[in-house]
């Protein structure tokens, strides 16, 4: 049954769900271009969020180990423990790892891509990527 006062999608209530804001905090620290402060991270995301919600978003990604900080006056400045692309893909290498048919994930995942991203994936599989290839921890194993 659906409850709007605990309404995570942000639809009903006005709320939005710890990984939305999670998300935005990251995406605000990926486009910056130096360690931000909790308050110019607040600056960069929609809407009127209190300066103590971004505190503890930032603080609970510190705590998983997704950000670094630094001292900055009296408080800290956030930056990413990781760039994006690696950020994202333990996402999704997480997400196949709890599915329970790795075969129907990759076929949906796969069939779902756009024709520019299908023909990238096959080159990065054929191991033609160019120079941003760095390989693979595993391969040749």
């Amino acid at each position: 049954m659906h409850d709007p006062k605990n309404d995570e999608s942000g639809t009903t209530s006005g709320r939005r769900a710890r990984g939305e804001l999670e998300s935005g905090v990251l995406a605000a620290l990926y486009g910056a271009d130096q360690p931000l402060t909790a308050r110019e991270v607040r600056d960069r995301l929609p809407g009127d969020l209190a300066y103590t919600t971004v505190l503890t978003i930032l603080s609970r990604l510190y705590d998983k180990g997704m950000l670094v900080r630094q001292r900055a006056g009296r408080g800290y400045a956030y930056a990413p423990a990781r760039d994006e692309a690696t950020h994202t893909a333990e996402r999704m290498r997480s997400l196949l790892e709890h599915g329970t048919d790795r075969e129907a994930v990759l076929t949906r995942f796969v069939s779902e891509l756009s024709e520019k991203d299908e023909q990238l994936l096959q080159r990065l599989l054929a191991g033609h990527d160019g120079p941003h290839h760095t390989g693979r921890a595993d391969e040749g194993s």
